[in-house]
């Protein structure tokens, strides 16, 4: 398609960065599953080198996220770590990062045990308390990176307000959009410079591959990360990234019936006598809920709850039928996990329970099956949770 004649992302998502092959008219973009290219001479070729440089299939990937994400550049990689560590990598020895104080586990262990051995330091935040963020402002941060909703509380921090604090003090704000996907919240638009997805989850959608993303709108750090990502080389390879096109080709459809889904199990649990406190941005009575309306579409697939202390929790993940206990999430299908042994174990336990993430939180990817077999499987395995 030479020109967009869309205006909506749903359009966006089907028909967006490179649509289609313009050499053999195939509605798809081909495969293009080579390592290297020849060349018409010394210094002379189509604009394709080498793979871990440069890959049509992979063009074509980058040039969507970017489109959907309203930036001018992405970048794709093998996982969501590599993308996330490829943006770190921008920083230099003395250099701070400050982090919400609940965020993804392997976030939090590349920084403490690979980054930090650099001399790249970071610190745990409230970045939803704009105040008394700023005042943790000093001299060596040089970014503030954020998850909103955060990963597993789902606490809400204020977009536009986290990227005018870092411009006013000449910092980068980095946005990992994960939960959310450019369909139900645009970080970019909001005056963020970086934001970075774990592809795996809800843009690829159906648990079948893994991939990290990057989008910036800025030119200066598009070179400085192409570099990078050429440099280091966590590229995603040709047939990852085809996956992962045709995935967002329905993320709009998906993710309607995945919040769908959400929302009324979330306003279920909240009215369930078992339930101690349910986390989850779309109820009225959340925190940052007011926040997330103005900034997102809604409130998302994820949700995480307590169950009453006379609950067991492991015999509630150990009685779920349709619901899968299991790392990730954003797939088509429901899964449970359990932060403080799953995704968050590499976060020590003072820092998990300090913010909140208890032995008995339990996290849920809602998935797109029939909410009335899901509410179904949850209420069974509530009810063998309780007996004794």
């Amino acid at each position: 398609m030479s020109e967009k004649i869309y205006k909506s992302i749903e359009s966006a998502l089907i028909h967006g960065g490179i649509d289609g092959d313009e050499f053999t008219g195939a509605v798809n973009v081909p495969i293009y599953q080579t390592s290297t290219y020849a060349q018409q001479g010394i210094g002379q070729n189509k604009g394709w080198e080498y793979s871990r440089t440069g890959n049509p299939t992979r063009a074509a990937l980058e040039k969507l996220i970017a489109e959907l994400e309203g930036g001018t550049h992405g970048f794709a990689f093998a996982s969501g770590m590599a993308a996330l560590s490829t943006v770190l990598t921008l920083f230099k020895s003395g250099d701070r990062i400050i982090i919400s104080s609940n965020v993804y586990g392997g976030t939090f262990r590349v920084l403490d045990k690979v980054f930090k051995n650099f001399g790249v330091n970071y610190s745990i935040e409230d970045t939803s308390d704009l105040e008394n963020l700023e005042k943790k402002i000093g001299s060596d941060v040089k970014a503030i990176l954020i998850e909103t909703p955060a990963n597993p509380l789902l606490t809400i921090s204020d977009l536009e307000g986290v990227a005018k604090l870092a411009k006013k003090h000449g910092i980068l704000s980095i946005v990992d959009n994960t939960f959310m996907t450019p369909y139900l919240q645009r970080p970019i638009e909001k005056g963020i410079d970086i934001v970075v997805h774990s592809a795996t989850k809800y843009l690829g959608g159906h648990s079948d591959v893994v991939a990290g993303l990057v989008v910036v709108n800025d030119k200066d750090l598009a070179e400085r990360l192409a570099f990078i990502q050429n440099a280091v080389g966590g590229v995603l390879g040709p047939f990852d990234s085809f996956l992962l096109i045709r995935g967002i080709k329905t993320l709009g459809v998906r993710l309607d019936r995945h919040t769908e889904n959400a929302l009324r199990i979330a306003r279920w649990l909240e009215k369930n006598p078992a339930v101690k406190k349910v986390y989850y941005p779309g109820l009225e009575s959340a925190q940052g809920y007011e926040i997330n309306k103005r900034q997102a579409k809604n409130g998302g697939a994820m949700i995480s709850f307590e169950l009453k202390e006379n609950y067991d929790f492991k015999k509630f993940f150990s009685s779920l039928k349709l619901i899968s206990l299991a790392e990730s999430l954003g797939g088509v299908e429901s899964l449970a996990c359990h932060p403080a042994s799953m995704t968050h174990a590499s976060i020590p336990r003072e820092i998990r329970e300090k913010v909140g993430i208890t032995d008995g939180l339990i996290r849920l990817s809602v998935g797109i099956e029939g909410a009335d077999d899901l509410i179904f499987d949850l209420n069974n395995a509530i009810e063998e949770a309780g007996k004794k």
